[in-house]
């Protein structure tokens, strides 16, 4: 989370929205988004969005349509998934 929060004003400038989720309680978001001063939201996932996308550590870059364009599995490379976002966007 932390790597997005440290590009969040370059993925800000391309109109890109970052949300984090996980199963976590939103008592437990609250204090994990103020320990690391995370600007984004973080969702609460009751097992539906588990469900339809899988779990772990995996970023989707979803357009405007609500198609997945784009997966990227483990940590976040942010020059790769901005790239990735510049290609969706000149298309």
């Amino acid at each position: 989370m932390q790597a997005f929060q440290s590009d969040i004003a370059r993925f800000e400038k391309l109109n890109v929205q970052v949300l984090g989720v996980s199963s976590d309680s939103l008592e437990t978001h609250n204090a994990f988004a103020e320990k690391l001063g995370l600007s984004f939201p973080l969702l609460v996932d009751d097992g539906a969005i588990r469900k339809l996308y899988g779990g772990g550590r995996i970023t989707y870059l979803v357009d405007q349509s609500g198609i997945i364009r784009y997966v990227h599995k483990g940590m976040p490379d942010n020059d790769r998934l901005i790239r990735e976002v510049n290609n969706l966007q000149s298309h």
